[in-house]
């Protein structure tokens, strides 16, 4: 019965906020750029942001920004969205970041359960924001930018904050991602400064991040991934980010040859790109020393084939947003195709029976259960979902069934959860069913998810037509766009009289699976 440690020296925790840890990186050569927006170049230096950081939270404390004040960021990647981040974390507040294509009902459902207050977005997606923000507790939607009749956040800039507004580390929630988790809607994710730090630091080891390096940030900042594997870690090192506010091949090729970052963070669609499109060729990748890619399994030959191409090391990562979100990564220098890699430094997991959790030998396929300082607090007010979740001695179910090999290496075989990753975007089978039988023409829904190539899975949906009802499946189709992001909407819409449930009601999933099998 084997539980597994990192292979790795623990990391250090450091008595400091998650702003405090990002500014060490910015001074450590204040003239050097620290970020790029990619579409227009513009850049900061060091000393830029981290002076944009202190007067923009110096003007949210004035608006009344502080300890238990919960901020909405719903905007694209971009420079200010660090300083939005890391200027309300440096006032004391809760950051609650959005996905930017969220439709109005979506990002209502975030302001409400986080309780946020304030809403920061830019001009282009103003008009969701108020919709969104229309009977919540936000009292003001400011934007990124400029905007008719709305304040942008450069006329909020106040007499600089010079320290980190006092707040607990280890309890106080410093930001509150959404994450479906192992079933069900979205929840807030409760993370507070020790996790985050701990973690940028646990990245930093994991992909020997230096001064001086750039990446390319298209894996959006809403996204934990984003956020704290690509935006913290880079800035805390004083590395250089270059933002896009939307993936695109050539733009993020050009960006790569112009900026030559030795590593790049992928998810498995973009890892299919770079290995298969002939675009590819027209650029010189020949900086890029490391392929990372997460968010969702990437098959192995993918990994081989993009290595090839690039001439560098493809590997994998693991984590989730309750842990910060990363918890192994293939440490640098090394190669093992199909794993995810060693467990990050100060981190330790094991193969659990998901019954019983008793730690099963190497070689078994069991849960994956992680424990270590970059595990989440807990659901925002879901007591319910964080006892499933979280163990009173730390452990956390992740919900994945995987492999550990003598080395203490981890495969994910398979997920025990129901969550389905569209390009490594969480797709709830509950949200979308919530939504289809909100539909009068549908009687019962299920949804699941299936493999797809270019997507690594997509949403299917099996429906009861309501009684007499001719059934049109543009029409449902149509309803859901106006409910839900783009990627949550099922690819196909299949008829059924009746969906297959267990004595006490629960979809058997498994059957419909079977059923698209056969």
């Amino acid at each position: 019965m084997t539980i597994h440690k990192s292979p790795l020296p623990d990391v250090a925790l450091r008595d400091m906020s998650i702003t405090d840890r990002v500014l060490m990186g910015l001074r450590a050569d204040p003239g050097r750029i620290v970020a790029v927006d990619g579409p227009s170049g513009a850049s900061l230096t060091g000393a830029q942001m981290e002076a944009a950081i202190r007067e923009l939270a110096g003007g949210v404390q004035a608006l009344g920004v502080g300890p238990g004040i919960v901020v909405a960021l719903l905007a694209p990647n971009c420079p200010d969205y660090a300083v939005v981040f890391h200027a309300v974390a440096l006032a004391g507040g809760t950051v609650t970041p959005i996905n930017p294509t969220y439709t109005a009902p979506e990002v209502g459902h975030q302001l409400r359960d986080s309780g946020a207050v304030l809403l920061i977005t830019v001009p282009a997606l103003l008009e969701v924001a108020r919709a969104a923000a229309a009977d919540t507790a936000v009292a003001e939607v400011l934007v990124i930018g400029a905007a008719d009749g709305v304040r942008g956040i450069d006329g909020l800039r106040g007499p600089a904050l010079a320290a980190q507004v006092a707040v607990d580390l280890d309890s106080y929630p410093v930001v509150l991602p959404y994450s479906s988790g192992t079933t069900g809607l979205p929840k807030g994710v409760v993370l507070s400064h020790r996790n985050l730090v701990v973690n940028v630091d646990q990245v930093q080891v994991m992909l020997d991040l230096r001064e001086g390096d750039s990446t390319v940030a298209f894996l959006p900042f809403f996204h934990i991934y984003g956020l704290n594997v690509v935006m913290n870690p880079f800035l805390a090192a004083g590395a250089r980010i270059v933002t896009m506010p939307r993936f695109d091949l050539e733009a993020f090729l050009t960006h790569i040859q112009t900026h030559r970052p030795r590593h790049i963070l992928v998810a498995p669609p973009v890892a299919i790109a770079l290995a298969k499109h002939p675009m590819v060729d027209r650029f010189d990748l020949s900086s890029v020393e490391t392929l990372i890619s997460a968010a969702a399994p990437l098959g192995v030959e993918t990994a081989e084939a993009v290595g090839r191409r690039l001439g560098c090391r493809a590997v994998q990562g693991y984590g989730m947003t309750e842990l910060s979100p990363m918890s192994h990564c293939v440490p640098p220098g090394r190669l093992r195709p199909g794993s995810v890699g060693v467990a990050t430094p100060s981190t330790e997991w094991k193969i659990a029976d998901p019954g019983t959790g008793d730690a099963l030998p190497v070689g078994t396929e069991g849960e994956v259960w992680v424990r270590g300082p970059q595990v989440m607090l807990g659901y925002l007010g879901n007591p319910e979902a964080t006892a499933r979740s979280l163990l009173p001695d730390g452990w956390l179910r992740t919900g994945d069934l995987g492999v550990a090999d003598e080395e203490g290496y981890l495969f994910i075989r398979d997920r025990l959860k129901e969550l389905i990753k569209v390009k490594g975007f969480q797709v709830a089978p509950a949200e979308v069913e919530a939504e289809l039988l909100a539909h009068p023409d549908i009687a019962d829904a299920a949804v699941i998810g299936v493999a797809d190539d270019e997507a690594g899975e997509v949403p299917v949906a099996f429906v009861v037509p309501a009684p007499g009802v001719v059934f049109d499946e543009g029409a449902v189709l149509a309803h859901l766009r106006g409910r839900l992001a783009s990627y949550k909407v099922p690819r196909v819409v299949h008829l059924v009289e009746a969906v297959p449930k267990s004595a006490s009601g629960k979809i058997l999933r498994r059957v419909l699976r079977d059923r698209l099998t056969a």
